[in-house]
């Protein structure tokens, strides 16, 4: 069963210096200003770098979507968590969480963002897959978003709990629910979730992690929107809100128990990426519009449902059914 705090013995063993762990989930009002300097960092690094990737334009979407879907007292939360140079927008630091995993305070939190499954299993099971590299508990994406989750649940309560820092743990559960839906992101552990599978996309070199982190985002975006990823977002928002999902958005947001709603994220995860993203692809090979086109749908649904969900997740914690939802965590 997933512990109510990253303090938990299983995630202390994980860290060297317990001391550094203890600050980051330290007393927020102690930790506020050095936190908001180093999210200021990356947002100027963001600005200035032209790189573009599913480590930010598919988890700038996922969030995107998600806040437009918030409850008043869901967004009024939102607002209040996010430092104030960023007007209220969660999508600007949703790839937070990636530029500072190797970071020494932050290292950590590596192995939470994937989770890796027996080779050719094509199924997600919690007790045996999270876990990190040294077989400590919980140390996955699943186990992540569950503990992040309970961690925001003490937001409404105030001064009852001050051991987390309530910003982090909002941009840290933002960015994870964007990860368990990248179906890569729940991969095989011999070619760690197909990194190790290196191809060529079109005419470049890449790796099939690659393929699905960012490749097929981008031609998308370059073949049929202009290169504008607004475009696109705004394509996949049509695509649940009137289009060919809206029947099934009910059914994304259904959820009464985090830990089995989670685990339900991975297994479709790891059903995707046994059937559309290692199926027929080789080492070596050349993958070009035979894939492209078949896989885009499912990765614009995986954006799609991230964003639904997390903005369920928010409204759950922020609002008033918070305890069920939570019970058995």
């Amino acid at each position: 069963m997933v512990g109510l705090s990253f303090l938990d013995q299983n995630f202390q063993e994980t860290i060297e210096h317990k001391q550094k762990m203890a600050s980051f989930l330290g007393l927020y009002s102690k930790s506020s200003s050095s936190f908001l300097l180093l999210c200021f960092i990356c947002f100027a690094l963001m600005k200035l770098s032209n790189v573009r990737a599913w480590s930010k334009e598919g988890h700038t979407m996922t969030c995107q979507i998600a806040q437009s879907l918030l409850s008043p007292d869901a967004a009024h939360a939102v607002k209040m968590l996010l430092p104030d140079y960023v007007n209220g927008d969660l999508s600007a630091l949703c790839v937070w969480p990636d530029q500072v995993r190797h970071w020494h305070k932050y290292s950590w939190t590596s192995p939470l963002h994937f989770i890796d499954t027996p080779d050719k299993a094509c199924n997600f099971k919690y007790e045996r897959d999270c876990h990190d590299q040294h077989g400590v508990e919980d140390m996955c994406i699943a186990g992540a978003i569950t503990n992040f989750t309970t961690q925001l649940s003490h937001y409404r309560h105030g001064s009852s709990d001050r051991r987390h820092n309530m910003t982090e743990a909002l941009l840290f559960l933002s960015h994870f629910m964007g990860d368990i839906h990248q179906p890569m992101h729940v991969g095989f552990t011999t070619d760690e979730g197909g990194n190790t599978i290196n191809l060529r996309w079109f005419r470049h070199k890449s790796n099939l992690h690659h393929v699905w982190d960012r490749e097929i985002i981008l031609t998308a975006a370059a073949d049929y929107y202009g290169k504008e990823i607004d475009l696109l977002e705004k394509d996949i928002e049509s695509n649940f809100t009137d289009g060919i999902w809206s029947d099934d958005v009910e059914n994304w947001r259904d959820c009464s128990d985090i830990s089995a709603c989670v685990n339900k994220y991975a297994t479709e995860s790891i059903n995707i990426a046994c059937k559309w993203g290692y199926k027929g692809v080789k080492s070596g090979e050349t993958l070009s519009d035979d894939y492209f086109n078949s896989r885009l749908p499912f990765v614009m649904k995986r954006i799609a449902q991230g964003g639904v969900r997390l903005a369920m997740i928010l409204n759950h914690v922020f609002g008033d059914s918070q305890q069920e939802f939570l019970a058995a965590t």
